[in-house]
Formats: C-alpha cells, sequence, structure tokens
C-alpha cells in the first residue's frame, strides 16, 4: 500500500555539477565525467533505498537537463544554431538546438545508464523520458512546420527508446509533460496521440508527469497569476481517463489544484505529489501524510502512489534527502493510520 516514488531528477553532487542550478554545466570531462555520473546515481539509489522509497530512479544524474539529455543523441538537430525561443508558451526564454532536418535515432540513448542502475538496485526501477509536446515546446523548429508532426517525429524515436529500456529491465517508465497544462487544446487534439505512439507495444508500466514546473522563479512568478485555485487540469482530466497511459503525476503539495479534481482520474494509478519542491524546508512525516489522506477521500488508497510534485534538481542535496526521507516516512505513517 502506497509504493512511493519520485518525479525524477535529484540534485547533482558539488563535484559532479554546479548544485542548484538547471543546465549546469558538468565540472568533469572524459571518463572522469563518466565516472562521476555512476558515482552519483550510487549516492542516489542508496539514498532513496534509505529513505524507503519503493520504486526508484538514477536521479537523472546521467543528464544535463530533461529535454536536452535525451535530444543530444537525436540527429537532425542543430546544436550549434542555438534559438531564443519563448518556453511554456513564452513564461520564460531559453537558448535551444534549432530542428533542421528529419530526426533519427542512431544510437542508443539510454541504454548504460539503465543497465547499470539496474545491476545496482533490487527495487522496482523507473526512468524518465521526455514526452512528445514538451520537447516540442523545448526545441526550435526549421523543418516541420507543425508541432504536432514534430512531436509525432519525437514520439516514434521515444518509443525505440523506451522498448529498449523495457527489455533491460526497467519496471515503470515515465513521460515528462509540463507543457500539458499550458497548451491543454493540443493536449486533447494531439497531445494524448502522441503519448500513444510513444508507449506502443510496452509491457511495462507507463505514466506521464505533468506539473506546473520546477520551483525556479520564472514558474513562482507565473503561478501568481494563476489566482486562488489552479484548475488547468479540468479540461484534461477525462482525455487523460481515457488514454492508455497507466499512471498520471501530479502535485498535491502546498498547490491550489483543488484535490477533488483527482477524482476525474479514476481509472489511474495516481502519483500523488505529497513534497513540495519549491519549498525549502523539508515537509515532516504527518504533512506528507495528511495530504496522502486528503487524496484518499476522491480515489481508492489502491490508486495512490505517494510522490514528489517534480523534480528536486535545483534544492541542496541536503535537503531533497531530508524531503526523501518525509517521503518514506509519511507514506509508511499514512498506511498505518488506514489499517488503524
Amino acid at each position: 500500500m502506497y509504493k512511493t516514488t519520485i518525479a525524477g531528477s535529484l540534485p547533482k553532487p558539488s563535484w559532479l555539477a554546479e548544485p542548484e542550478k538547471l543546465w549546469a554545466p558538468w565540472r568533469l570531462e572524459g571518463e572522469d565525467l563518466e565516472n562521476g555520473k555512476r558515482d552519483a546515481s550510487l549516492v542516489w539509489i542508496k539514498e532513496q533505498e534509505c529513505a524507503g522509497i519503493d520504486i526508484v530512479t538514477n536521479g537523472e544524474q546521467y543528464r544535463e537537463h530533461f529535454v536536452h539529455g535525451f535530444l543530444k543523441s537525436v540527429d537532425g538537430i542543430d546544436w550549434d544554431k542555438m534559438t531564443t525561443m519563448g518556453i511554456r508558451d513564452n513564461r520564460y526564454d531559453a537558448d535551444v538546438p534549432t530542428v533542421v532536418g528529419p530526426i533519427s535515432r542512431s544510437t542508443k540513448v539510454h541504454s548504460d545508464e539503465v543497465a547499470f542502475t539496474r545491476a545496482h538496485t533490487d527495487q522496482e526501477l523507473k526512468f524518465t523520458l521526455p514526452g512528445p509536446m514538451t520537447i516540442c515546446d523545448t526545441i526550435a523548429d526549421e523543418h516541420y512546420g507543425r508541432r504536432s508532426d514534430m512531436a509525432m517525429a519525437f514520439a516514434e524515436i521515444l518509443n525505440e527508446e523506451a522498448r529498449e529500456l523495457e527489455a533491460l529491465g526497467v519496471d515503470l517508465i515515465q513521460f515528462d509533460e509540463p507543457a500539458f497544462n499550458v497548451f491543454t487544446d493540443d493536449v486533447k487534439d494531439w497531445g494524448i496521440e502522441t503519448l500513444h505512439r510513444a508507449i506502443e507495444n510496452l509491457h511495462c508500466k507507463t505514466a506521464v508527469h505533468i506539473c506546473y514546473g520546477y520551483g525556479i522563479q520564472e514558474n513562482l512568478d507565473w503561478k501568481d497569476t494563476l489566482g486562488n485555485e489552479w484548475r488547468q487540469y479540468e479540461e484534461i482530466f477525462p482525455a487523460l481517463n481515457s488514454s492508455r497511459i497507466q499512471q498520471v503525476s501530479l502535485e498535491c503539495a502546498n498547490s491550489k489544484v483543488p484535490m477533488s479534481l483527482i477524482g476525474m482520474l479514476n481509472d489511474k494509478q495516481i502519483m500523488v505529489g505529497v513534497i513540495d519542491v519549491a519549498s525549502f524546508k523539508a515537509e515532516t512525516p504527518e504533512q506528507v501524510a495528511a495530504t496522502i489522506q486528503e487524496a484518499g477521500k476522491y480515489v481508492s488508497a489502491e490508486q495512490i502512489f505517494p510522490c514528489t510534485n517534480c523534480g528536486m534538481a535545483p534544492l541542496p542535496r541536503s535537503l531533497a534527502v531530508e524531503k526523501l526521507k518525509a517521503l518514506g516516512a509519511g507514506a509508511r505513517l499514512a498506511a498505518g493510520n488506514l489499517f488503524a
């Protein structure tokens, strides 16, 4: 009951990359960098296991960014042609690479890190990949013309990658789609269709992570404009509930998303975000348990998988450890209360 997991990313150790920063450049090179990535993965596997996290990840220690870590190995992208682009419907600007021709995947991207991670834990293993819509909101296009066409092309190569990772022993593949709560009409028109292409012929569990973004200032400023209730999910939950994706991950801790909305996902397992990644204070187990119990008013206990709201890459490493411990302890407390 209440199997715990995290949304994906965890902070990079200071010897691997600049801490508390997204897109932080590596501090190592060559073989030292590869060894450093493996060492960092081992640290976070152990920290998750010690905290009582049931479904672990490698904390995305092998990639600088949750999207570009996959794109680096995709052909058809010009990394010297950087384009300034508004991300998440112009919430903030970023310099991004440009698609200049048909995309293809000429090499396996994450297989080596997955094989290493799988060999070093007996826990269930989750691996995260960027979703097709979010990729298209994080890269410039000079080839496809229509975002939906480019998204479907990315879905096809994501599916190739996902099937290889499943074969290496991944139990759950999660596609990160923070763009889903921004382009709600596109989600219904073609976003879920591209996700279905990405999960085609997979037999492991599949999930989609939707959220209001990392706890960075641009996202915090945007959230301040959304009012007392965040109801964007209301538009897409019926379509998600009818989709072939098995799990949906969303934020519930210190969130203005009405908890009642998760009742619209009655056919899904819910990764209930019980850890606020925008807070610089660790939750208590009692706070985590209270969020789980509130979610239990709208979906069954069997559907609930306590999770973090989003990735924790920008947080201090010590704080992330404390939040992991609170997540594990709070889930155990909630399970105990359930049967008390």
